[in-house]
């Protein structure tokens, strides 16, 4: 009698599990998109444009554009070898060198989003323009409250909070012109208050580079302002 055992593979499931797994991606993937382009409607955009924002996005969200350094003090720990009595000791010593982070602008999540706010801003009434700036001063200091750093990681906020407090914002000031203050509050609420009020924190992160936007198109810039204007539309 023989110890082997022998696992027989139903090759029909498989095909059919990898089949399911294709068809929930291309589910979600529709959704995703069919999201942003009801985003994008509600704010005046032809369908065009949202293809070629949409294209633009996921190609700048892989460009990140320099724009300067930070620098800062770090310890480093370096060990040194004693001999004492024919034993040999490894001592370690503390000194201090600099460290240098690079501050850069990604373009998918933080200049094509700003891009975006800027012609609505300009599209929009001077009523309409004021009460877009007093929702990204009020979006800012909420995100800002709720922002975190996390070394090696960087800059966190809760994914919700930014994108209601913007929808909210916009509700309250102006439900006739919600979706245009509510995404301009969500983006640059959330640059502002997440990224740009806390530069000075990344240095201590321990990042070699500082991405503001982070990682562009599934960032929580560019995805604040869709969420929101998808809230303020309810």
């Amino acid at each position: 009698m023989s110890g082997k055992t022998t696992i027989y593979v139903n090759h029909s499931y498989v095909f059919l599990a990898i089949l399911l797994a294709l068809l929930v991606v291309a589910a979600v993937a529709l959704v995703f998109v069919g999201a942003l382009s009801i985003a994008f409607e509600k704010v005046g955009f032809t369908p065009l444009a949202i293809l070629l924002i949409l294209a633009a996005t996921l190609i700048g969200s892989s460009i990140n554009i320099p724009v300067g350094k930070l620098k800062s003090t770090t310890p480093i720990v370096r060990e040194k070898t004693v001999s004492w009595m024919g034993m040999t000791y490894q001592i370690p010593q503390v000194g201090y060198g600099e460290a240098v982070t690079v501050v850069a602008v990604n373009v998918g999540g933080a200049l094509i989003p700003a891009a975006v706010c800027i012609y609505l801003l300009i599209k929009s009434s001077a009523s309409t323009i004021i009460l877009s700036f007093v929702g990204v001063a009020v979006v800012a200091l909420v995100t800002h409250l709720v922002a975190r750093p996390v070394k090696g990681v960087g800059i966190t906020t809760p994914v919700f909070i930014p994108p209601l407090a913007a929808a909210i914002v916009a509700v309250i000031l102006s439900p006739g012109h919600a979706v245009t203050i509510a995404y301009v509050s969500g983006v640059l609420g959330t640059l502002i208050g997440a990224d740009l009020s806390n530069l000075g924190k990344i240095p201590a992160l321990g990042a070699p580079v500082a991405s503001i936007g982070g990682g562009g198109t599934f960032d929580g810039v560019f995805l604040t302002g869709i969420i929101a204007v998808l809230l303020a539309a309810l």
